[in-house]
């Protein structure tokens, strides 16, 4: 049995109020392609298709057309619903579409209803899980009376386990295992190391801690998930390897430039008899890049500066001390896609120890200003031209003031 592992769709979602999804649509396309390509029996997508809960009519376009695809070229397709999706929304049609192939798992209420596939070796069970939301829970499910999504999770997997033992020739009592099955959840889940997963980001080189509420999800034990031959996380951007059956895979587009540095694509997951035989990482094409540049504004407008930058998603940090006049409409002129500009002088003004109220006192109206521009321009006072008009207002206020 093979298997795509894939998540984190976001469609909708926009790069810093730009449309992704022209981006998308191609990046949907090679998965698509891929299907073909290795002879993929089934694609199992963990969570968050869409980016809202009330997506828009394009949305559903874009994603009935990735799902045609997918079909057209022979596999099967398992979604669940993640924290963004709004289940109802999602899993309009569900029974209709699942007599098409393309299965949505999006009811808290039916956790062990799985879909059945078969190769060579027998049944391959694929569970779905949908976000559970552990409110929810409660409210469906007497016996559930937890309050993390650790708890919901780990109710959700019982249930599964159950199912997948109550099988035809899988009792415990006869000494026999359960069929092959695979889990797709959206969650938070902890390294083996029982750590949130970590990030490795180009700007520090090394892992950093993710907050493990991030995306109002708690963190969900690696253990929770033991069991299933394979289990596809998705809500992580990134692709992890938790254990070898636990992996993320990571959203398949870059939606900000926290993720420019994560390799984008799916896990190629092969089953044998006896379970997981191997999953192999398969990159996704990359319509735009996201880039940081970093200098003076001269620096990075310089003719042979960043060439391959002016077709990327830019983020801009400027060095000069301080910010020149219209200096995202000059850059946008040489790189398009830049989106985003901070100022970071590369020199600071130090206004000494003292607090401004301090260092205005007894001063004079015009020395006050001055005082003023030159804090806040890091440094540089005003200009002759900028004296004489600050001496013209004074004295007009001046003239104003005496005919009172």
């Amino acid at each position: 049995m093979r298997l795509l592992h894939t998540s984190d769709w976001h469609i909708g979602r926009t790069f810093h109020g730009h449309s992704t999804d022209d981006h998308l649509r191609s990046v949907l396309a090679a998965i698509a392609d891929a299907v073909a390509e290795f002879s993929v029996d089934a694609v199992v997508v963990a969570g968050d298709i869409f980016d809202s809960s009330t997506p828009k009519a394009g949305a559903f376009t874009l994603l009935a057309d990735a799902l045609r695809a997918i079909r057209d070229n022979g596999a099967q397709v398992v979604l669940t619903s993640g924290n963004h999706d709004g289940p109802a929304r999602l899993a309009h049609n569900a029974a209709f579409a699942s007599a098409g192939g393309v299965h949505i798992k999006a009811d808290h209420t039916d956790l062990a209803s799985p879909v059945t596939l078969s190769d060579e070796h027998g049944e391959v069970l694929v569970y779905g899980i949908p976000y559970l939301h552990p409110e929810f829970m409660r409210g469906a499910y007497a016996e559930f009376t937890g309050s993390t999504h650790q708890d919901a999770l780990a109710f959700a997997m019982d249930q599964i386990r159950a199912d997948a033992l109550a099988r035809p020739g899988s009792s415990d009592t006869q000494g026999k295992t359960p069929p092959r099955y695979v889990v797709a959840a959206h969650c938070f889940a902890a390294s083996a190391a029982g750590t949130a997963p970590p990030e490795t980001t180009e700007d520090t080189g090394r892992a950093e801690e993710r907050d493990i509420t991030r995306g109002g999800l708690n963190l969900v034990d690696i253990a929770t998930f033991d069991g299933p031959a394979y289990t596809a996380l998705g809500h992580i951007h990134s692709r992890q390897t938790l254990s070898d059956t636990v992996r993320y895979s990571g959203a398949p587009l870059r939606f900000s430039f926290g993720e420019r540095s994560s390799a984008k694509g799916m896990w190629l997951v092969d089953l044998g008899a006896d379970g997981l035989e191997s999953a192999t990482w398969l990159e996704l094409p990359t319509p735009r890049a996201a880039v940081r540049l970093e200098g003076t504004l001269a620096a990075l407008m310089a003719p042979d500066a960043h060439p391959g930058a002016e077709e990327a998603w830019v983020e801009v940090i400027l060095t000069d001390d301080q910010l020149p006049r219209d200096a995202m409409r000059t850059l946008q002129a040489r790189y398009p896609h830049a989106v985003t500009l901070s100022h970071r002088p590369a020199n600071r003004y130090d206004a000494g120890p003292q607090q401004y109220a301090e260092r205005v006192e007894g001063k004079s109206d015009a020395e006050v200003l001055e005082e003023f521009l030159t804090y806040v321009r890091n440094g540089a006072g005003p200009t002759d031209a900028e004296h004489a008009l600050l001496n013209e207002a004074l004295d007009a206020i001046d003239a104003r003031e005496a005919t009172r």
